[in-house]
């Protein structure tokens, strides 16, 4: 798997030691992480950031810590409009495995139990880093789609709509009450602001 060298992973672990073994383990591997010795300090952070992550993230949480558990801290990042692009693997004692197990089942990606194989939480970690770069890059085409269709004029819009509807241009025309030469110009310029060829092509672009 390809490392996300602008990666970020954050470590939420109220044990110094365990916050820098994590540390060194990523290092080892060209990943980059911030620490973090409790989970009200990563939420607070975390609830004020004014944007969605612009680079792959994931946590690593640990489940009990002093104060606000793990799987609380979860169910406040859960709650957060970007969540999706910010995974989070628990890392759970014996005793907590079946807690983290239904933290999987309720949106977490993964957990890992204590004592961890290094191999094993680095796999996870770089997984998650996938899953992270897929939901951005998938919100980046959303995010260029919304400027694009915002850029059109409300008769381009008209005619879009009625072309991705199958429409030719003699029965768009007559929809819209202009001639089919408008109807061609206003197709070209919608064509070309949404930056496809065909009405094939727009249609799968605007496909959810």
């Amino acid at each position: 798997m390809t490392p996300h060298l602008d990666a970020k992973i954050y470590l939420v672990d109220d044990d110094a030691g365990v916050r820098e073994a994590l540390a060194w383990l990523l290092r080892t591997r060209r990943l980059v992480s911030d620490g973090y010795d409790s989970a009200e300090s990563f939420v607070a952070d975390a609830s004020v950031w004014h944007h969605e992550p612009n680079a792959p993230c994931c946590v690593l949480l640990d489940v009990r810590m002093p104060g606000m558990s793990g799987l609380a801290a979860f169910e406040l990042l859960q709650a957060l409009p970007w969540q999706a692009s910010l995974p989070v693997i628990f890392l759970s004692g014996h005793a907590d495995v079946a807690t983290a197990v239904d933290a999987v089942k309720r949106g977490a990606f993964d957990f890992c139990e204590k004592p961890f194989s290094d191999n094993a939480l680095v796999d996870r970690v770089e997984r998650a880093l996938e899953q992270s770069a897929q939901v951005l890059a998938r919100r980046r085409v959303q995010s260029e789609l919304q400027q694009r269709l915002g850029s059109l004029t409300d008769r381009e819009r008209a005619v879009m709509d009625l072309v991705v509807a199958g429409l030719p241009n003699k029965l768009v025309a007559d929809q819209l009450n202009i001639s089919v030469r408008t109807v061609e110009v206003h197709r070209s310029r919608v064509f070309d602001k949404m930056g496809v060829k065909s009405a094939v092509e727009l249609a799968n672009a605007l496909r959810p």
